[in-house]
């Protein structure tokens, strides 16, 4: 797996309400071997973004593959996030990893946004809501 690059961007114009976001774009296969990278990658992540008053955003445009293990560094980096009252949102999943989110029943307790581009535009009081619990899912229909 390649784990991208970890990229800073803001939501809009300077004078812009929204926060700024750190950006995590994963590449490849999210499994076995490549979890200890990637659980050591989102929570450098997940700090910097908290320190910075940041929300996290995981985008999954590039993985093709995630198996139970890489579900469980996602989640634990979603109850990291909680703890340190960091938003964190999962972007742009493929077909199959959005079947595999939705079979274990993990869209439930995780944001997913269809694209990158509908999480970086989401109204921070609803990512910050879903960051503490509640069970919404803000993402387009998709067949599963």
């Amino acid at each position: 797996m390649n784990l991208g690059q970890t990229v800073d961007t803001r939501t809009g114009p300077k004078s812009s309400r929204r926060p700024d976001h750190k950006i995590v774009a994963l590449h490849g296969e999210l499994d076995i071997a490549t979890t200890p990278a990637l659980r050591e990658r989102l929570n450098g992540a997940l700090t910097t973004a908290a320190g910075l008053g940041r929300r996290l955003v995981i985008d999954l445009s590039g993985v093709s593959f995630c198996d139970a293990s890489g579900l469980a560094v996602l989640i634990g980096t979603q109850r990291r996030a909680r703890i340190l009252g960091t938003p964190m949102s999962l972007a742009a999943p493929q077909p199959q990893v959005l079947k595999l989110l939705h079979i274990t029943g993990l869209d439930r307790g995780l944001t997913i946004h269809a694209s990158l581009v509908a999480a970086l535009h989401a109204e921070p009081s609803a990512v910050a809501t879903r960051s503490r619990g509640a069970h919404r899912v803000v993402r387009a229909r998709a067949r599963v």
